[in-house]
């Protein structure tokens, strides 16, 4: 079993920054994916962004990028989220995925293996 802990989520306002953490424990894998998805209010669940480990390699979707950065600490078993220039449709519970002995990028929640519980973002305007 895997389990995924989120943190780091709260009340931002517009154009601001907020960080968020996932820390991964139990079973592990070399290679994995860790990923972000993220669901708003009414709206289905979202890719983020993935990145490989051990490889570094990243993937983010089109809304995202430029302002969102995903970073792994391989040793530490953990992935991190810094969100900057925040808008209001940023907001939504944003969760951690994992997908086991894989080193390729998947966009597709289904393709996950495991979830975290999610942390709420929200930002306002």
């Amino acid at each position: 079993q895997v389990q995924l802990v989120e943190s780091g989520g709260g009340l931002v306002q517009a154009g601001g920054s907020r960080r968020l953490s996932c820390a991964a424990s139990g079973r592990t894998s070399s290679p994995d994916v860790m990923a972000w998805f993220r669901q708003g209010p009414g709206k289905e669940r979202e890719f983020v962004a993935a990145v490989v480990g051990p490889g570094g390699a990243t993937a983010y979707s089109d809304s995202v990028k430029g302002r969102f950065t995903i970073s792994r600490d391989n040793a530490r078993n953990t992935v991190a989220l810094q969100m900057n220039s925040l808008k209001p449709e940023d907001t939504a519970v944003y969760y951690c995925a994992r997908r086991l002995r894989s080193e390729t990028l998947k966009t597709e929640a289904r393709e996950y293996d495991y979830w975290g519980q999610g942390t709420q973002v929200t930002v306002s305007a």
